[in-house]
């Protein structure tokens, strides 16, 4: 199986990034935070690599870290939870505070991850509540701040913005413009899919 992949980024999409490794197009998946930080078009990049294979389909999952990629296999451990839901748990938290909130058992705080219900969050804390522990990430994680600061969210968001292929003030614009809509504190992936929906909508 593919472990890791480093070639330079072909194309990115909101959800997957398009590698070239010597001529060939790998298609991989990434959380929507990965995404934001990987490297312009046409630059150098490396993933860690979890391939998924079924009856129907051969997919590629990247991460930009082994601590993202641990924290995938073990919500992908969860009973009803597919690869694509770990990903978009992935997507609505930086790998420490997520840590913290399983640890922690944060229910309602998992609930705001877009695609996770209740019941969803309540079997992601039963079943891995102890488990995380396992990372290493505890005290990295209770040292961090429960949100991270408005401020970092808008340059983070400006950043990813950039790096999906809009001009800096587009980016800052748009980046805005979310931020005034859904208030400074909004969740990187709210104030992201808001900031996108902008720029699609700008003829």
């Amino acid at each position: 199986m593919i472990a890791s992949l480093r070639g330079t980024v072909q194309e990115k999409g909101l959800e997957e990034v398009i590698i070239d490794v010597g001529g060939v197009g790998y298609r991989v998946f990434l959380s929507s935070l990965s995404l934001g930080r990987l490297p312009a078009e046409g630059e150098a990049v490396q993933v860690r690599i979890r391939t998924v294979v079924r009856e129907d389909a051969f997919e590629l999952f990247g991460f930009m870290s082994r601590m993202e990629e641990e924290l995938f296999l073990m919500l992908n451990s969860v009973s009803h939870v597919g690869p694509r839901l770990a990903l978009a748990v992935l997507s609505g938290m930086e790998v420490p505070e997520l840590v913290a909130a399983l640890g922690r058992g944060e229910v309602a705080r998992l609930t705001k991850i877009h695609g996770v219900g209740k019941k969803t969050a309540e079997r992601l804390v039963l079943e891995l509540k102890e488990k995380v522990k396992t990372l290493h990430l505890e005290q990295v994680a209770t040292q961090m701040q429960p949100e991270a600061p408005a401020s970092k969210n808008l340059a983070d968001l400006i950043s990813a913005l950039v790096n999906l292929g809009y001009k800096v003030p587009q980016a800052e614009k748009a980046a805005a413009s979310a931020s005034e809509r859904l208030g400074e504190e909004a969740a990187f992936q709210a104030l992201f899919r808001e900031a996108l929906k902008m720029l699609r909508a700008t003829p």
